[in-house]
């Protein structure tokens, strides 16, 4: 079983210690997004998960406890976009904070356990091709030895963020734009080092060497973990989306980064609620365990084989 944590919200930024509380008592309750009283018990055992898939754009609460996960196979999904507060109103300062635990963060469990995402593109007035360009150029110049590639994607407008990003004039780049901007960022990561790839996106950009990515990547996992994974797509994803098969034990509307397009906090009201209720002891990232809550254990599915094991010696 792989473990995402999470597409829905910042745990290491705002949970860590119930994500540390969790690993401890080796399980997580997940309220069913569609069924809020159906909840499954996830074993976070080392030996029911074969990996942890985490996604943040501050891990700086996390640093000084990666220790605790000397059991666990893992890697991070880094989000650094070039936005400021209007865009990402309450993400630390990237020049003060994100970059420099980014730059540690690498330093400690190595380039190839920390994947940058930029994304997703937008452009409006300010955020412009011009500002992208500079802007991709300077990051790729703090992280190119901090990480082995830069996953992107632009802009989905989706329903329910619509109405953040209309007032701001954000748009998602032109076909002309994107092909533009890919190319581009593709010479650019190419002089530090970085390779790109593009996230749950179907055009095609192999003339500039930017192929699909899988956020949750089984190749990724068996290189830091040394063994095999006998694992599939992960068919509930979208289309286009490569990812293998996880758990995710994130909830939605608990992310305190404000991020104007951002699908997964789309309530602020809710988002404010769900901060009262967390509690870090509680086996559910915010509330607790009702009398009408049905708690359905999920059986322990590892994906590692005996038979697939890699040995020190193998490439």
């Amino acid at each position: 079983m792989i473990i995402s944590a999470s597409r829905r919200t910042d745990i290491p930024a705002y949970y860590s210690e119930w994500f540390f509380n969790r690993i401890k008592e080796g399980f997580v309750c997940v309220r069913n997004p569609r069924n809020p009283h159906w909840i499954s018990q996830i074993p976070l055992s080392p030996e029911a998960v074969d990996g942890i898939v985490f996604w943040t754009k501050n891990p700086y609460p996390m640093l000084g406890r990666l220790n605790e996960l000397h059991d666990y196979t893992y890697y991070f999904q880094f989000t650094l976009n070039p936005y400021g507060a209007d865009i990402e109103k309450n993400v630390p300062s990237k020049e003060d904070i994100v970059i420099p635990a980014f730059q540690k963060l690498s330093s400690v469990i190595g380039r190839e356990r920390v994947v940058w995402r930029y994304d997703p593109i937008l452009l409006n007035d300010t955020y412009t091709l011009p500002y992208h360009i500079e802007t991709f150029r300077a990051f790729c110049g703090r992280l190119g030895d901090y990480t082995e590639k830069c996953t992107i994607s632009f802009l989905d407008m989706y329903k329910n963020i619509q109405s953040r990003l209309f007032p701001l004039g954000i748009h998602p780049p032109t076909p002309a734009q994107t092909d533009d901007l890919a190319g581009r960022f593709s010479l650019i990561a190419g002089e530090y080092g970085i390779y790109i790839d593009t996230c749950a996106e179907n055009i095609d950009l192999d003339k500039y060497n930017i192929g699909h990515a899988a956020c949750i990547e089984r190749e990724r996992l068996e290189r830091i973990g040394k063994f095999k994974l006998d694992v599939k797509r992960d068919m509930n994803q979208r289309a286009a989306c490569r990812c293998v098969s996880s758990v995710d034990i994130g909830a939605y509307n608990t992310c305190g980064h404000g991020c104007a397009y951002c699908y997964a906090s789309f309530n602020q009201a809710f988002v404010s609620d769900c901060f009262s209720r967390h509690n870090p002891l509680s086996p559910l990232l915010y509330g607790e365990i009702s009398e009408q809550d049905i708690i359905k254990p999920k059986e322990p599915s590892p994906f590692r084989s005996a038979q697939m094991k890699l040995s020190d010696n193998d490439d």
